[in-house]
């Protein structure tokens, strides 16, 4: 049976009692039910035993790398995992370099988890993690959803991402989002015809919560506002919006909000580590403290007091695929005053946001479309270090990359093939090698730039 078969099969035949997430990572191999009891266990700590389990957790994690992974052994040589201190600061840089030789010993390709970072911060790199790792990761996001009244089994999500256009990635998928009882709409179009039929399904299907990129969810809302529509009068079911993976202002916000009707919530993860912070219900952003431990340091990697703007840096407590131990995400933050080790609070998140790009048709697509492209750049073995996409006239886009070797014409015509089968065709492609690439303020590269005067 074909991909597409099996696929329409599947979604008519499908038992709707069965817990299908929590189902389709058991399958998986991710032990799901063993995460969330460590979860529980590790909530239920008070505040005294909750300081030693981090302290105990940092110098086990580092520990156990300096002893089954010879590359963080290599990094990290004069490190003393009980003097924090010694412990080196790591950047993506660090890790652009052939996933196998950065697993732990016992660990392969083939018993891990594996995925690419969204390059959004210009420094991509493909990355792993243990399964009871992932599985704790998954055990966090339910959690944080649960104080919504949100469950990944049974309320039904409206979904704001992208989704691959080969026929194995999109009906593979579309299979994710039957077993995680969610409906996709992508963020390729944006379109006023595109909204008409996204207000469509949500007139006809009972959704609890809207989950996605924020750039695209607030395009929606401008159109919501344009046709003088309030969502919640359209799709009674609607509970909560979740967004993530890019910066909300807070006129987007208040935007969202009047045009949805329901509270807007807040999202910041890193799909390497975790999620790392969660717009609780007292409206704070409540770090995950549980599985991470957050840092915030200066230039010259001095750890900042409460209060104090600076870098954030971030160690995965569980991770013993794969090291991030004092990881620079590449962010800069604020951490809240007001903060103990058992529930530190963001207080401001400096970063992540994207363009919309505007294409000769009229067409609208999200800046985060090119996480999508920008894959068929991304190359294990490190080639290209970093890239930033810009958009100069509606149909010239400039790709910026530095690189150990010039990307070859065959490469070039491979990149330019999918910009044109993600956005449209008759683009023109243009492509730039540096030595360097400018960087803003906060240290991060804004993946991609709009130099037009967009529409909206």
């Amino acid at each position: 049976m074909n991909t597409r078969l099996f696929f329409i099969y599947f979604t008519k035949n499908i038992p709707l009692s069965l817990n299908l997430f929590d189902f389709s990572l058991r399958f998986n191999g991710f032990p799901i039910g063993k995460a969330k009891i460590a979860l529980e266990e590790i909530q239920q700590k008070n505040n005294i035993d909750f300081d030693e389990y981090v302290l105990s957790k940092k110098q086990e994690i580092v520990a156990y790398h300096l002893k089954h992974n010879p590359y963080y052994k290599l990094l990290a040589k004069a490190t003393n995992p009980k003097d924090w201190n010694t412990v080196p600061i790591m950047t993506k840089r660090d890790l652009q370099y052939p996933l196998h030789k950065r697993l732990s010993n016992d660990f392969t390709t083939k018993n891990v988890y594996v995925n690419k970072t969204s390059g959004s911060s210009g420094d991509p790199f493909i990355f792993a993690k243990d399964k009871f790792c992932h599985a704790l990761t998954w055990a966090i996001i339910k959690d944080r959803f649960g104080w919504f009244d949100l469950d990944f089994n049974t309320s039904k999500q409206a979904r704001f991402y992208g989704i691959p256009l080969d026929k194995k990635g999109y009906y593979k998928e579309r299979f994710k989002d039957v077993l995680s009882n969610r409906y996709r709409f992508s963020v390729f179009d944006l379109s006023d015809s595109a909204f008409e039929n996204l207000l469509k399904k949500f007139s006809t299907t009972q959704f609890d919560y809207i989950n996605g990129y924020a750039s695209p969810i607030v395009q929606f809302a401008k159109f919501l506002k344009r046709k003088n529509i309030v969502l919640n009068l359209i799709c009674p079911t609607l509970k909560s919006c979740v967004v993530t993976s890019e910066m909300l202002f807070d006129d987007d916000k208040k935007l969202m909000e009047s045009q949805f009707g329901v509270p807007i919530i807040n999202e910041y993860g890193a799909s390497e580590l975790d999620l790392i912070a969660f717009q609780n219900t007292k409206g704070e952003w409540q770090i995950n403290s549980e599985t991470l431990f957050v840092e915030i340091v200066d230039d010259h990697n001095n750890i900042l007091p409460l209060g104090e703007e600076g870098k954030i840096i971030i160690t995965s407590l569980y991770n013993k695929a794969h090291p991030f131990i004092r990881y620079d995400i590449g962010d800069v933050g604020v951490l809240s005053k007001q903060s103990t080790t058992k529930k530190p609070i963001l207080k401001k998140l400096i970063g992540r946001t994207n363009d919309i790009a505007i294409l000769p048709s009229g067409k609208v697509a999200a800046g985060l479309t090119f996480y999508y492209i920008t894959k068929s750049i991304i190359e294990d073995n490190g080639n290209v270090k970093e890239f930033v996409i810009e958009q100069h006239e509606k149909d010239t886009f400039k790709i910026i990359y530095v690189s150990s070797d010039e990307l070859s014409e065959k490469k070039k015509t491979s990149i330019t093939n999918e910009m044109e089968r993600y956005l449209e065709n008759g683009l023109q492609i243009i492509f730039e090698r540096q030595n360097q690439l400018q960087r803003s303020k906060s240290g991060k590269l804004k993946q991609f730039s709009s130099l037009i005067t967009k529409l909206h």
